[in-house]
């Protein structure tokens, strides 16, 4: 597997015949794997990258707190078939200073984009940049950020971007919480109530309003639980187990 930092890097290594690209922030997971696992499935070469996007983190501490594993991170791409793991620097993505950026002005104001100001700016920014820098065939993305994948979709269809977005079902835990590099974060309290989270999120026997009422019951802090898309969508906020663990926010949904 190769390690490559910029653009005219990548052109000299890039081989003949499909190229798939997994875009991540790192910290992986099985998650993450499967879409590796997918991309070689469907093209005859895998990239992936790792880079903490903070275009993208409307709260700096919570950018300041994103888990950072680089070395078992491309072990795990290795051993899952990777060829290559693209590293890039802010600099390189960024020479303009964020100066030129990617604005949505309808999906992005709902939900994550309402709770989240600017979140879908970062993410559309610096995937369109990934995908300028790497001019892979396809690109993978996970249905747990459905929102993020609709517009990843659209963007790319909008702009005329040769890479197709290719969706991927959720991972998930055998409990059914979807895998997520935040769930590292839980504590043992926290971890046995996400499940409940997901169980209540999945019950489509509820109605929204009633889904919201069982989860504030479990004291879970609730950004929404909303249908749109032909999908349940939901983000919750875990409350302070174990004698005070960490907030932590957990975003979720399922096929109507």
């Amino acid at each position: 597997m190769r390690v490559f930092h910029t653009p005219p890097e990548w052109h000299t290594l890039r081989p003949s015949g499909t190229v798939g690209f997994v875009p991540t922030m790192g910290a992986l997971h099985e998650g993450h794997l499967a879409l590796v696992k997918t991309a070689l499935a469907q093209c005859e070469h895998a990239v992936a990258s790792i880079y903490v996007n903070p275009t993208q983190f409307n709260n700096p501490d919570d950018f300041a707190k994103y888990p950072s594993t680089f070395d078992a991170d491309c072990q795990m791409l290795k051993a899952s078939g990777c060829q290559f793991v693209f590293a890039p620097t802010f600099e390189t993505l960024y020479p303009d200073g964020y100066r030129y950026r990617v604005t949505e002005t309808e999906t992005s104001t709902l939900l994550e984009g309402a709770h989240r100001p600017g979140h879908f700016d970062g993410v559309l920014t610096v995937v369109l940049k990934l995908f300028n820098c790497i001019q892979a065939d396809a690109a993978f993305f996970g249905e747990k950020d459905f929102q993020q994948l609709l517009l990843v979709k659209e963007m790319a269809e909008a702009l005329h971007h040769p890479t197709q977005v290719i969706p991927c079902p959720t991972v998930r835990e055998p409990d059914g919480l979807a895998m997520s590099s935040r769930n590292r974060r839980l504590t043992p309290a926290q971890r046995a109530l996400a499940a409940q989270w997901a169980t209540i999120l999945a019950d489509l026997t509820l109605s929204c309003d009633e889904a919201t009422q069982k989860l504030e019951a479990l004291d879970f802090t609730v950004d929404y639980v909303a249908e749109h898309w032909g999908r349940r969508l939901g983000a919750v906020h875990t409350p302070p187990l174990d004698g005070g663990g960490p907030v932590v926010r957990l975003i979720d949904n399922v096929a109507l």
